[in-house]
This record gives C-alpha cells, sequence and structure tokens, in this order.
C-alpha cells in the first residue's frame, strides 16, 4: 500500500525532534509549543473540505492532519509503531 512513507516522515519528525535543524519546519513548530493548536486547525480544515466534498482538499487536509498527529505522537513518546499495532489489535 505504500505505508513505508509514515515510517520514514516519522524518523525525520523525531531527528527534528533530537537535534533541531534552523529552518527546518518541525523544529520550529516543537519550538513553538502550537503543536495541539495546528491538529486542531488541520481537523477543522479536513471537516470543511469534506464538507464541501472537495476530493483534493480532503486529501491535502487529510495529509496535514495525519503529519501533524505524527509530531504530537514524537513529543508525547509514543512510537508510531505502538498506533500501528492497535490498528491491527482492532482489526481482528
Amino acid at each position: 500500500m505504500g505505508t513505508e512513507i509514515l515510517d520514514e516522515v516519522f524518523a525525520v519528525i523525531e531527528d527534528r525532534r533530537d537535534r533541531p535543524k534552523e529552518g527546518s519546519y518541525v523544529s520550529n513548530l516543537l519550538a513553538s509549543g502550537r503543536v495541539l493548536e495546528k491538529i486542531d486547525e488541520e481537523a477543522r480544515e479536513l471537516v470543511e473540505a469534506a464538507q464541501e466534498s472537495d476530493r483534493q482538499a480532503i486529501v491535502h487536509e487529510a495529509a496535514d492532519l495525519i503529519f501533524h498527529t505524527m509530531v504530537l505522537l514524537s513529543v508525547k513518546g509514543v512510537e508510531l509503531e505502538e498506533v500501528m499495532k492497535e490498528l491491527r489489535r482492532r482489526r481482528r
């Protein structure tokens, strides 16, 4: 399905968390402490896109929400694999 990109992006997020890089969006977001605010913003934008049935916007906003959720997981020390494991458990 091509979900390897999630692991790749999560690795970059963790790297920026552990080794902040000047000019990095993730490093700046983490330093600002606005991760929860961004998740709220992206969730609202996804809902708006869905209400408008704008397929391209839905894809874009869903990617934004997933990305910012991964940043939150990293901040809270939750591994992406833990979430994948929970999804597998629910699939049974």
